[in-house]
C-alpha cells in the first residue's frame, strides 16, 4: 500500500504561478514540469503567502476532478484564490454556476445541458462556416500585415455566440471589454467587481426583452424557465453572463495561440491545410487542445475532508490547484508530450476540465476551431508570421493563455 506522506517542510516552497521560457512558449513552466517529475504532489506558495497543493500529473489530477471531497466554493475559508481582486470579490458578489457545488450546481446544469449537445451544435456548423468565410474575405480584402486576433479569433466567437444567445452582435465591444477586464489577474477589485456588475446588468436587461418578444436563442429560454419558476431571476442573469463570456474569450484565444502553434510547425499544419477528412481535422483540433491548454491559471478546489492523491495526504481545509496543462504533458499518458503531432489520438486530454464542472461549450468550441483552422490555412495557404516568435506578446496575466496580438502577412 502507498503511505501517506506528511509535507515535508523542509522542501522548497515554489511560488505560483511559475515563468515560462520565452523560448518555448507553448510549453508549460519548466518549473511546473520539474515537479511534475520529482515532486507531484507539491505545496506551493500564492501571492498573497498562503500555502497549497498543487497536483501535476494526469491520472493525480483525473482522480481530483470526480471528488466530492473537493469544493469549487469561492467563499470557503481558505479557497486558493487567483489574486486579491479574486478574493475580495468572492464574498461581495452573488454565487456563481461556476462556483456552485451540488446539488445546487446539478439543478442549473441540466437547465442549460440540453442546448449544448453535440447534435444541437452540428447544426450551428454552417453558421460558423459563413462567419468564418465573411470575415477572411474581409481580411483578404484589406491591407497587409493584419493582426489576426482583431480579424479573426476575436469576432468570429464572439459573432457565434452572440447568434446562440440571441444577444445583439452591435454590443460586442462592450461585452469583450468588460470579459477581459473579469478575467485578468492585473485588474482591481473595483474593476473586477464594476465589470461583472455591468455584464450582469446587461444580461439581466436583456431577460425583459426576451419575455416580451421570446425567438430562437438560448437567452429566450433561459427567461421562459425564469417565467416558469424553474430559475430565479438572478440564476438566469448570472448563466447568461456565464455563457456569453466563456463563449468567446477561451475559444478566442485558442484560435490565435493555435494559428500560430502551426505556424512554428509547418510539417504539422501542411497536415492540417491539406486533409479533407473530417476525423483527421476533428484529431488535430484534439492535439492543439492538449498541447496548448490555454486555461492556464490551474483549476482551483478546496478539500472538505481528509483525502489522498499521489501517496499525499491533503487535508481538509487545505486548497488545491490543478493545472491541466502538466497533466496533459504526462508523458505516461501522452508519450513525447512536447512535440505537436495532429494524428496523435489526444482525446483524453483534459483541456476542457473532467467530471462534474467540465466545460458546457466544448462541443461548440470544437467546431468552431476544426471550421477555422480548416479554413484559414486553406483559403490563405501562404499565410506567415509578420513578427518573430520573440516579438509577440504572449499573455501571461489572466485565467487564459494566449497572444494580444498575431501579426500575419501572406
Amino acid at each position: 500500500m502507498t503511505p501517506i506522506l506528511a509535507h515535508d517542510p523542509s522542501e522548497s516552497v515554489p511560488e505560483f504561478p511559475m515563468p515560462r521560457d520565452a523560448a518555448c512558449p507553448f510549453a508549460p513552466p519548466p518549473e511546473m514540469m520539474r515537479l511534475h517529475d520529482e515532486r507531484p504532489v507539491a505545496k506551493v506558495r500564492l501571492w498573497d503567502g498562503s500555502e497549497h497543493w498543487l497536483v501535476t500529473r494526469y491520472d493525480d489530477q483525473r482522480a481530483l476532478y470526480g471528488d466530492a471531497r473537493l469544493s469549487v466554493d469561492v467563499t470557503r475559508a481558505g479557497f486558493p484564490y487567483l489574486s486579491r481582486g479574486f478574493k475580495e470579490i468572492a464574498g461581495k458578489t452573488p454565487p456563481s454556476f461556476l462556483n456552485m457545488d451540488d446539488p445546487d450546481h446539478a439543478r442549473i446544469r441540466r437547465m442549460v445541458t440540453g442546448p449544448f449537445t453535440i447534435k444541437r451544435m452540428e447544426a450551428l456548423r454552417p453558421a460558423v462556416q459563413r462567419i468564418t468565410d465573411d470575415l477572411i474575405d474581409t481580411m483578404l480584402a484589406g491591407p497587409q500585415p493584419v493582426d489576426l486576433v482583431d480579424a479573426l479569433a476575436l469576432p468570429l466567437p464572439s459573432l457565434v455566440i452572440c447568434e446562440l444567445l440571441g444577444v445583439p452582435y452591435e454590443d460586442h465591444d462592450f461585452f469583450q471589454r468588460h470579459s477581459k477586464v473579469g478575467v485578468s489577474r492585473n485588474s482591481t477589485v473595483e474593476e473586477t467587481r464594476a465589470a461583472s456588475i455591468a455584464l450582469y446588468e446587461y444580461l439581466d436587461g436583456l431577460l425583459d426583452v426576451k419575455l416580451a418578444a421570446p425567438a430562437d436563442d438560448l437567452l429566450s429560454d433561459l427567461a421562459a424557465r425564469m417565467r416558469d419558476g424553474d430559475l430565479t431571476r438572478h440564476e438566469a442573469a448570472m448563466l447568461g453572463q456565464l455563457l456569453l463570456g466563456a463563449g468567446h474569450e477561451t475559444t478566442a484565444n485558442m484560435i490565435s495561440l493555435g494559428v500560430l502553434a502551426l505556424l512554428e510547425h509547418p510539417e504539422q499544419l501542411a497536415v492540417v491545410r491539406d486533409t479533407d477528412d473530417p476525423k483527421v481535422m476533428a484529431g488535430a483540433v484534439e492535439e492543439l487542445l492538449r498541447y496548448l491548454t490555454v486555461v492556464h491559471s490551474g483549476q482551483r478546489r478546496l478539500a472538505l475532508e481528509d483525502l489522498e492523491v499521489g501517496g499525499q495526504r491533503i487535508r481538509a481545509g487545505e486548497g488545491v490547484i490543478i493545472p491541466g496543462a502538466t497533466g496533459n504533458w504526462s508523458p505516461d499518458r501522452f508519450p513525447d508530450p512536447g512535440r505537436l503531432d495532429v494524428r496523435r489520438d489526444a482525446r483524453r486530454h483534459m483541456a476542457f476540465g473532467f467530471g462534474i464542472h467540465q466545460c458546457l461549450g466544448q462541443p461548440l468550441a470544437r467546431i468552431e476551431l476544426q471550421v477555422v483552422y480548416g479554413t484559414l490555412f486553406r483559403r490563405v495557404p501562404g499565410l506567415r508570421p509578420a513578427a518573430g516568435l520573440e516579438e509577440i506578446p504572449f499573455k501571461d496575466d489572466g485565467i487564459v493563455y494566449g497572444v494580444y496580438e498575431l501579426p500575419v502577412t501572406w
